[in-house]
């Protein structure tokens, strides 16, 4: 029988954290039992693994504040007891704050992986009104001190933490991986004059300069059609600009995974145009590059936080300096009307994301990462 890991994050499991559910489902010496603060509408969990603090109603939400500020949580220390969990695994660093006294309580080791705006946070321009980052902040020390393995989703997020203030004999980079079985290019697939965007709609993400490169692609080829997929509290004033600039664009929204790899499958390029926002939030490593890179779909991203891991200029795909959209936009036609250039982008990138960044292969890592933890 498989040992029992407990998969901590605060929300049950938002549509953009399918590299969590990826991780969970993968293993093989280890079962996952996602839990969290509530649960939300997104990813479908299964049931019989899956527990929340607040479920769903008035004491629910009174449960959940109870548990952010305290870590009271009576109830759900039982049924994690009842488990007998090897391990706490917290994705996202804020959510390993939450996991923290649940880890005492029950005297289980926990590991904490960092994604992203968790490393990159700046505690000054940090949304107070939260009650996790203020958590997240209030026990940060004893975060540092007391978890056993802190995990970077790039070398750039590891980097990130040091800086902080984390012990850098247990902080270590490991990439979580695509599905290259469930992301390979379709033996039929079309390709049509499609630039492709997935991703939530918010200042990092970049969209924005996206945008206006598509503006200047399209004077001399209308053709080319830019489909946005995801939303965001961004979407409203981005279908504006687009709408002033743009010939031949769409918003799609937010779609099931099935639909993101179709629109993989029948675009030209994909464009990750990242940026550091304002408030130091900046990626780690997107799991779109790695899931366009595994279907064969050239990547043009920014020159940003893990990308350049991930994404080899002129080798694998095609970089920009953040912001640059006219460098942005040079980079999006070579691609496009190069069609040797599209073939070895093509074709290297689904070799090195076979080799590096591989689900299969990763998450025996991780489990290799467990087992080290609990010899220690």
């Amino acid at each position: 029988m498989s040992q029992r890991v407990i998969f901590f994050t605060g929300l049950l499991l938002p549509p953009s954290e399918t590299f969590i559910r990826a991780q969970g489902e993968a293993m093989q010496q280890f079962t996952a039992f996602y839990v969290g603060s509530r649960r939300v509408p997104g990813l479908a969990l299964p049931r019989d693994r899956t527990y929340a603090v607040n479920s769903g109603n008035y004491w629910g939400v009174v449960a959940e504040a109870a548990f952010k500020l305290t870590g009271y949580a009576p109830a759900l220390y039982r049924k994690i007891q009842q488990l007998k969990p090897a391990l706490i695994h917290a994705h996202f660093g804020v959510n390993g704050a939450l996991a923290l006294p649940i880890a005492k309580k029950l005297n289980l080791p926990l590991v904490t992986t960092f994604y992203g705006l968790d490393a990159t946070l700046d505690q000054a321009k940090a949304t107070q009104n939260s009650l996790t980052t203020r958590a997240y902040f209030r026990r940060q020390v004893a975060l540092k001190r007391e978890t056993r393995l802190f995990i970077a989703v790039s070398d750039f997020i590891r980097q990130k933490l040091l800086t902080q203030g984390f012990p850098p004999e247990r902080v270590i980079t490991h990439y979580y991986g695509v599905d290259t079985q469930l992301f390979q290019p379709g033996p039929n697939a079309v390709r049509e004059p499609v630039v492709l965007f997935v991703g939530r709609l918010v200042e990092k993400k970049g969209c924005e300069y996206l945008i206006q490169a598509m503006a200047q692609i399209q004077v001399s080829q209308p053709e080319v059609k830019l489909v946005i997929v995801g939303d965001g509290r961004l979407r409203a004033e981005l279908e504006a600009i687009a709408a002033q600039q743009l010939r031949n664009y769409s918003f799609l929204g937010i779609q099931p995974p099935e639909v993101c790899r179709q629109w993989m499958q029948r675009s030209q390029v994909i464009v990750v145009p990242s940026v550091t926002a304002a408030n130091g939030d900046a990626e780690g490593l997107p799991t779109v590059v790695l899931e366009a890179q595994a279907i064969g779909l050239p990547v043009v991203a920014t020159v940003h936080a893990g990308i350049p891991e991930a994404v080899i200029h002129a080798e694998t795909g095609m970089l920009a300096p953040e912001r640059d959209w006219q460098q942005l936009a040079n980079c999006i036609l070579h691609v496009l009307n190069n069609s040797d250039l599209w073939q070895r982008l093509s074709q290297q990138a689904q070799k090195r994301v076979r080799q590096h960044f591989d689900l299969c292969k990763q998450t025996q890592r991780l489990e290799k990462l467990y087992e080290q933890v609990l010899v220690e």
